[in-house]
């Protein structure tokens, strides 16, 4: 993360004492697309279904039923938790068992924290 120190004026000076520092942009774009991965009702329940599973992880397939959609739109979803670090699959024989990255979404809620100034 790269904070920028500079205004973004014509004289470099803070305009009327506003904000002096920043997250520049890379930063930013980064963060946005994984808080657009949960930003999904879907797959804010494919995460709630996985944590409140006893086992601690749940099945591709056990997600069709409770959420009314189909196979592939249940894989689009955990494919996007997947990639944004934030679920773990692990094939075992014809399914995929899926179990929260604590370390993802820990790490997820300290970057914005961090980077909002929380």
């Amino acid at each position: 993360m790269e904070l920028n120190m500079t205004a973004p004026n014509s004289t470099d000076e803070p305009c009327c004492g506003g904000a002096t520092t920043w997250i520049d942009l890379d930063t930013a774009t980064r963060l946005a697309a994984r808080l657009a991965a949960v930003a999904d009702p879907t797959r804010l329940q494919v995460m709630s279904i996985i944590a409140n599973s006893p086992q601690g992880e749940v099945c591709a397939c056990d997600f069709v039923g409770p959420l009314e959609k189909s196979q592939p739109t249940i894989s689009h979803h955990l494919k996007v938790l997947s990639e944004a670090g934030l679920v773990e699959g692990e094939r075992r024989g014809r399914w995929i068992w899926y179990r929260l990255a604590a370390s993802g979404i820990d790490t997820l809620g300290s970057e914005l924290l961090r980077n909002t100034g929380g």
